[in-house]
């Protein structure tokens, strides 16, 4: 219900244009159908054993390639000014420590007592302990560099136009020409659905439209990364920089930057923050991402192809998911035995 309040709102957290798309209303009706408690446990299980088992590979990865992206185990806060909303989510807690989720709740005084760059208002504040924190960008870039030292060819700026699943392998066609694969791990993000239409598979995967602002660092920042629960809008310091980031647009792949959902952003963070962000503005942002109705990734192999591997619909977790997703598809495709059950994110709970 609050969702429907919000979504017409360009302001709101969740924002939804009028517009004809059938795709997005059947998209819309299967994920309000799960707003219940049994549907909820049951993706918020399927998610704590891939970002589980993630949290501690990635460590692994930083420690054992040298990553150098900032890579810092402080935990994660959200932060509450509502009291209705601390409640709320103060209730889940319960459920995610069954899951292996460390959660601690803080009220709103000892809060502030302990991070003195918040405003007066804050309520209360659930912590995560066992989060951790890294730049994305530099993540990303040292992966890259790490592959390409032991011989892995990335082609960057080369559109995957469509690809043909053959008997002893796939055929695929990129704006650089033909390429051929033993083995196609299709990893498009919001673009897979239109990729695998044309092979008879369907991935219900809508594109959520997310910003973000990044700017130097102010004088005073959080001592963790926080989500700002009431707005939905995640900030985070990093060495020199701050960022805001958060919202969700359902809005197609619609390429204009909508300055109301950037303008969201700083407001909700100045209501929470003495300084949400520094003088200089270093970038305006925004994105897509793979957004499925029961909030679980697709992985695992095409239920129609046998050389055809799908990886996608990660949500707004793909980095925090992401050593977990690789190396549960390396062993499903290489007949390892997985660290984690992969059932819950197979393609067929959609066909």
């Amino acid at each position: 219900m609050r969702a429907l309040r919000w979504m017409l709102s360009p302001q709101a957290p969740l924002y939804i244009p009028p517009r004809f798309d059938p795709a997005l209303w059947r998209w819309l009706a299967r994920f309000v159908a799960r707003c219940n408690q049994h549907d909820w446990l049951q993706s918020t299980q399927g998610r704590a054993a891939l970002l589980n088992d993630s949290r501690q590979r990635l460590s692994g990865w930083v420690r054992h390639y040298r990553l150098d992206c900032e890579f810092a185990e402080k935990g994660l806060d959200y932060v509450f000014r509502e009291q209705a909303n601390f409640e709320r989510h103060a209730l889940e807690c319960e459920a995610l420590q069954s899951l292996g989720i460390a959660t601690q709740v803080i009220d709103g005084i000892d809060y502030l007592r302990q991070e003195p760059a918040f405003n007066e208002g804050i309520v209360g504040a659930i912590r995560f302990p066992g989060d951790a924190s890294l730049r994305p960008d530099r993540y990303t870039a040292e992966l890259g560099r790490v592959l390409r030292a032991r011989g892995v060819v990335i082609e960057e700026h080369c559109a995957l136009l469509s690809f043909e699943p053959q008997v002893r392998g796939v055929r695929v066609q990129t704006a650089k020409g033909e390429r051929r694969a033993a083995e196609l791990v299709l990893a498009a993000g919001a673009w897979s659905p239109q990729l695998v239409r044309s092979v008879g598979l369907r991935m219900p995967i809508q594109a959520g439209k997310g910003y973000s602002i990044t700017s130097s660092q102010p004088m005073q920042v959080p001592s963790r990364p926080v989500v700002l629960k009431d707005r939905s809008v995640f900030a985070i310091a990093w060495k020199g920089q701050m960022r805001l980031g958060g919202t969700m647009e359902f809005s197609g792949h619609d390429s204009r930057m909508n300055e109301t959902r950037l303008q969201a952003l700083e407001q909700a963070a100045h209501l929470y923050l003495r300084q949400p962000l520094g003088e200089t503005r270093h970038q305006r942002w925004y994105g897509w991402r793979p957004m499925t109705w029961d909030d679980m990734p697709i992985l695992g192999r095409s239920p129609r192809h046998a050389h055809v591997w799908l990886a996608a619909g990660h949500g707004m977790l793909g980095i925090s998911m992401s050593s977990g997703s690789g190396q549960l598809m390396a062993d499903l495709i290489t007949g390892r035995a997985p660290a984690i059950d992969p059932a819950p994110y197979r393609a067929e709970r959609f066909q």
